[in-house]
């Protein structure tokens, strides 16, 4: 176990060491806790299972990069793999995408969904041989972040795509009125 978390600790320099190489700041490298597992085999006698036996230990460590500079990220997510020639044991992920502004979007996201529907309400109403009266109540639904052009379900606790780029938001809006 010790050697297994001594060379963990060498795999973990080097990564560190290759990353800060491709100019990733070191504030923005995230390594995760030791992750330690059993390692066993299962024993059969004559297709019958009769217990394990302890085979040995498995460690492994997360690391996580946060940063800004998508383009910096998605080339180095590219090259990653070189680790490997470095003899580093490595998993490696695509890069995951957040809409950074995510408050102010669904602010200005409310107030067009809400002015949109009143725009509506008054058509319909106008339409109808009727005037526009009083809001009775207004509901927020949910709101959705799926990738552009993307055949994602939306769902009713809402839909967040962090592997796309391009996104695209939506928000539903329910608003009743007086029509008279």
């Amino acid at each position: 176990l010790k050697a297994a978390f001594e060379q963990l600790n060498t795999d973990k320099e080097i990564v560190k060491n290759y990353l800060l190489s491709k100019g990733i700041p070191e504030a923005n490298i995230i390594f995760n806790s030791v992750q330690t597992a059993e390692q066993r085999d299962n024993k059969y006698d004559n297709g019958n299972y009769i217990g394990s036996v302890f085979r040995g230990y498995s460690l492994t460590q997360s690391v996580k990069i946060e940063s800004n500079d998508v383009k910096l990220i998605e080339e180095v997510a590219r090259e990653i793999t070189e680790l490997l020639n470095k003899g580093v044991q490595f998993n490696s992920s695509p890069p995951r995408y957040y809409y950074t502004q995510l408050a102010d979007l669904k602010i200005k996201m409310i107030a067009q969904a809400t002015e949109d529907a009143r725009l509506r309400a008054e058509k319909i109403a106008e339409n109808s041989g009727g005037d526009l009266g009083n809001l009775l109540s207004a509901k927020m639904g949910v709101f959705q972040i799926t990738g552009q052009n993307s055949d994602e379900e939306y769902s009713w606790g809402g839909v967040y795509n962090t592997s796309e780029k391009k996104k695209t938001a939506s928000i539903t809006m329910r608003l009743d009125y007086e029509v008279q």
